[in-house]
């Protein structure tokens, strides 16, 4: 493990979302526990993949770094700055270093502004430059990203998917920041343009020292692009592993059961599937002990009643009292 502090830092992070009952004398009668006590780092320069099912919470996380969603508890290191802390002038002057790429890369783009106005609009918000410098902005990151210089006087519905995506990974790379928040990035997007945004991502990552948090559910994808991965499961991270550790030998049985799903590229060669049983419980109540004991083929008792501690073993980290056995 390196001795250099990583460019984030995760501690507790927590997002329990209120349920209100009630219109005239509203009260909370419970909560939508989406993300439950999540630590992890984010070296300088890697790319952390954040995979899991659909609502296991890798969204909320990855919007609760740049406070796009507020925290109900917990702490955000970025940079040696506490993050959660921040308020006013001190935060905006944070967010130049921090930025998003949504998953919809139509829906995030606003139909009324050119393409030239909604790459600007960073740097009008910020502050960065005149009209000129911006105009000269806007034109260098529409070459960065691969898009022809007239794209900037067109309207988001004149694109493509692939085209719409690019435009918002200009965007998001107007201010030159450190880490991109990248939100299932190609999950709308057709499978032939998938491999073209991804490998522009990674060309951009050496060409600007990028930092990745790279959410998918696509564990291809993610194989692809990142150097550590990390398994969420019903808001808790049940494995953080290097990729390559992860794929040949993955510790915990949800992890197990995810790869097992991935397709060989080989015709007439099948993998060993995990089936799991039963749906995943639900945030607002989850099971008591190992949250994933209900649907596990090697539950024990202690896994009904212990929660397991996220715990190094061999170079990775595993929540699971199959690696890890209750003292």
């Amino acid at each position: 493990m390196s001795d250099v502090a990583p460019l984030v830092r995760v501690e507790g992070l927590t997002k329990h979302f209120p349920i209100v009952k009630g219109i005239v004398f509203s009260r909370v009668s419970g909560a939508v526990k989406a993300v439950d006590g999540v630590s992890f780092d984010i070296r300088a320069g890697e790319t952390l993949g954040f995979v899991g099912e659909s609502g296991c919470g890798k969204t909320t996380t990855g919007r609760m770094l740049i406070r796009l969603i507020e925290p109900s508890a917990g702490r955000v290191t970025f940079m040696g700055q506490d993050v959660l802390a921040l308020e006013g002038e001190a935060l905006r002057r944070l967010r130049r270093e921090m930025q998003i790429i949504f998953q919809d890369p139509f829906g995030s783009l606003n139909p009324r502004m050119t393409v030239e106005e909604i790459i600007a609009e960073p740097l009008v918000i910020h502050g960065e430059g005149d009209s000129a410098h911006r105009a000269e902005r806007v034109r260098e990151l529409l070459d960065v990203v691969g898009l022809a210089t007239y794209a900037a006087t067109r309207y988001p519905h004149e694109f493509s998917g692939g085209q719409r995506q690019r435009i918002g990974i200009a965007r998001a790379l107007a201010l030159k920041p450190k880490l991109l928040i990248c939100d299932e990035p190609v999950s709308a997007l057709d499978v032939s343009i998938r491999a073209q945004i991804i490998n522009l991502m990674q060309d951009l990552q050496r060409e600007f020292g990028l930092t990745y948090l790279f959410i998918s559910h696509d564990l291809g994808v993610v194989k692809h692009i990142a150097d550590r991965v990390a398994v969420m499961y019903l808001g808790k991270i049940v494995e953080i592993a290097d990729k390559r550790q992860l794929y040949a030998q993955p510790k915990h049985p949800y992890t197990q059961a995810l790869l097992s799903a991935i397709p060989v590229p080989k015709p007439g060669r099948r993998r060993q599937r995990t089936v799991l049983k039963g749906d995943v419980p639900s945030p607002i109540n989850p099971p008591q002990g190992c949250r994933f004991h209900t649907r596990c083929p090697h539950v024990m008792d202690a896994c009904r009643k212990i929660e397991p501690a996220l715990i190094a073993v061999g170079g990775q980290q595993v929540a699971c009292h199959l690696v890890n056995p209750p003292t």
